[in-house]
Parts: C-alpha cells; structure tokens; sequence
C-alpha cells in the first residue's frame, strides 16, 4: 500500500505546475489564475515534510520551483493581497520558514515580514480572535485557527521573541470558551459576534453543526502549533497539549468502528446523505500520530492514528489501469457569506457539495499524516 502513494505522489508532482496543479481541483473547476493560497500550501507544506522524512531532494526541489513562480525577490508574493485580510490567504507562508531555513535565500524571510503585515493589521472581534476574511465580519471560523495562527506562533518563536505568545493563547480560549460544545465535546464550525449573520444562532452566535474538516484542521494546528511553540515557556506549552487531547479525545467518541475514519458530519453517523470522508479524517490521523511522536499523547494512541491512515487508504485508495486516485474529499464547505444563503450550516448543505477525487485538502493531510507514518516505521 505504501508503494502505491509513493507512485501517487510521483504523480502529482510530475504533472503538476503553478498554473495547473492537478491537486487544486477548485482553481481547475473555477478557472481562476494561480495565486498564494491554503489548498497549494497544504500540498507544498505535505512534500516539504516528506523532504524531510527521506532526504528525497525531488520533494524540495518541486517546492522551490513551484514557491519561486510566486515569491518575487523582494519578498512581495504574487496572488496575495494583505488587504483582504484573509486568514486562508495566509496560510501558505507558513512553507516560507522550511525554505528560508533550506535555503538561506533572503527573499523567503522578506517574505515572511511581508506576510507578517497581515498579522499586525488583521481586524478582530470584539472577544480579540482574527476575522476569518474581511468579507466575513466579526466572524471565527474554526478551520481560521489552522489558517493563520500555525504561522503566527512560527513567527513568535522564531522571530518576534515569542512577544505574542498570550495573544495567540488568548484566542485558543476565546475558541474554547465559545465555540466547544461541551455534551457533545465537539467545536462548531463559526461563530459570529455580532450574531446577525443568517447561519448563526441568535442567542449564541453558533452556527449549526460540527464540520469534520474544520474540526480537522484544528487538530492539525493544536499539533503544529506544539511542535512550534517554545517549550521554555511552561504554562503556554501545558495548555496547548491539554487542548490537543481534550479535541482528540472527543472526535474518538464518533469513530466509525468499522473503517476507523469519521463522518462528513461528524456526531450524526449513518444518516442518509453523510458518508465517511477523507481529508478530516487524514488530519486527524496526522495530529495523532504527530501528538504520539511528541509525547503528548501516550504510546496507546500510536495505533489509533495508524488505523484511522489505513482506513481512509483501504477505502478510498484505488489503481485503476496504473492510474492511482484518492477518493471521498469534500471539494469545499464554507458559512455564508450574505449572498449564498444555501451556505447555512445545515446538515443538508454540509452534505450537498461535491465530493471529489485528488484534492489537496484531502492529498495533502494524507500525505501529511502519511509522512508520520513514515516515522513510525523507522523506528
């Protein structure tokens, strides 16, 4: 099995260019321009951790490539306007740090400061967390957390001092002390703190339901961000790995016994219309393998992750004709905004958008978790 992913990844990489990457089935399907954003950044930030796991200097080398079309000497990035303030915009400068380090160019770091703009002017809610974009007023959005708060730490740690650290912190409590439904011990997609938005609870601000990706995107910025943070400072580290199992240990209530992945939706198994899906389920296979690897979690979760990997690769990994596919990945699911009003956060429209083979926000966490497999194997 893991031979085929090699083959799969040798796929993507080889057909695959900045102005067509197979792995952006939305670029391909809207017919936009290549530009700086999450669904690329997953991909590049999923080789550069294979680079990392074999030494394969392909895997750095396609990075460089590809991250070159964007990142002008001067640091300014093409396709990436500040002003939009999004956090998924974000996103992908968190590779800038593993390249800056590769490489000792200069314009990786400039680019980082570049990006680090966006953070100083990011407008906020009145609790003090980022805006998911500035088309979504006063709005936190749960994968938001992954988008921009894994590079600010990076940030902190690496360049600023950690001066931050308690306002980065301050946002995870926000999250939690809002957002996290504590029967169900599971966290919302968004929150809007004005609560008049159309998807959003009047009395809470709260959308509907729990989205599996968000929920996944999540876990994976808890584990990052503890592989991130400096461990010096005690109190910060103590609550960031509690978060983390706490978060884990309450998506294990809704495991699927059979194939060990999770639903689209997650607390509802089995209705009709929802289905297993892969790109959360990778991801939270890569914060547990990941948060095993660093010791926050014990040893007993190592084959929890391994399985959850398994499954998604025994069910929707396929070879067809020497064509490999990933199958079972939601394309996009989003709240709002004013315009879309079939974004609301129902059950019913989690389940309507389209389900897709080879996207990277499914290719890049299994590969992701994947590479953490790799490290499992070594030992």
């Amino acid at each position: 099995m893991y031979e085929l992913i090699d083959k799969y990844i040798e796929k993507l990489i080889t057909k695959s260019t900045p102005e067509c990457p197979l792995w952006n089935i939305e670029l391909i399907r809207g017919g936009k321009k290549p530009h700086w954003n999450y669904i690329d950044g997953c991909m590049m930030a999923s080789l550069l951790e294979l680079y990392k796991q074999t030494g394969g200097k392909k895997y750095l080398d396609f990075v460089i490539s590809y991250t070159d079309y964007f990142v002008k000497e001067d640091g300014t990035i093409e396709g990436y306007d500040i002003t939009k303030y999004s956090t998924d915009d974000m996103c992908e400068s968190r590779i800038l740090f593993d390249l800056y380090h590769f490489t000792g160019n200069e314009k990786y770091k400039k680019a980082i400061e570049y990006t680090y703009e966006q953070i100083k002017g990011h407008p906020r809610t009145p609790e003090g967390n980022f805006w998911h974009k500035k088309i979504y007023p006063n709005q936190i959005w749960l994968d938001g957390l992954f988008m921009a708060q894994v590079f600010y730490m990076r940030y902190e740690t690496e360049f600023d001092d950690m001066k931050n650290y308690n306002d980065i912190v301050n946002q995870y409590k926000n999250v939690r002390k809002i957002m996290f439904n504590e029967k169900k011990h599971l966290y919302y997609h968004g929150y809007c703190a004005t609560k008049d938005i159309f998807w959003a609870d009047p009395q809470t601000g709260l959308s509907k339901n729990f989205w599996l990706r968000a929920c996944g995107w999540y876990t994976v910025a808890l584990a990052d961000i503890c592989g991130y943070i400096n461990e010096q400072m005690y109190d910060e580290y103590r609550f960031f790995t509690s978060l983390l199992k706490e978060t884990i240990d309450g998506l294990l209530e809704y495991q699927d016994k059979n194939s060990k992945m999770f639903w689209q939706v997650i607390d509802q198994p089995g209705r009709e219309g929802n289905y297993l899906e892969t790109s959360g389920s990778a991801m939270i296979a890569y914060a547990i393998l990941k948060a095993v690897r660093l010791e926050i979690l014990p040893e007993r979760y190592r084959q929890i992750g391994l399985d959850i990997f398994n499954g998604i690769c025994n069910r929707y990994l396929t070879e067809k004709n020497g064509d490999l596919n990933v199958g079972g990945i939601c394309l996009v699911a989003g709240l709002g905004p004013v315009d879309n009003l079939r974004r609301d956060g129902s059950y019913e429209y989690y389940i309507s958008e389209p389900v897709v083979e080879n996207d990277a926000k499914g290719v890049g966490p299994l590969i992701m978790a994947y590479t953490e497999v790799i490290k499992v194997l070594k030992k």
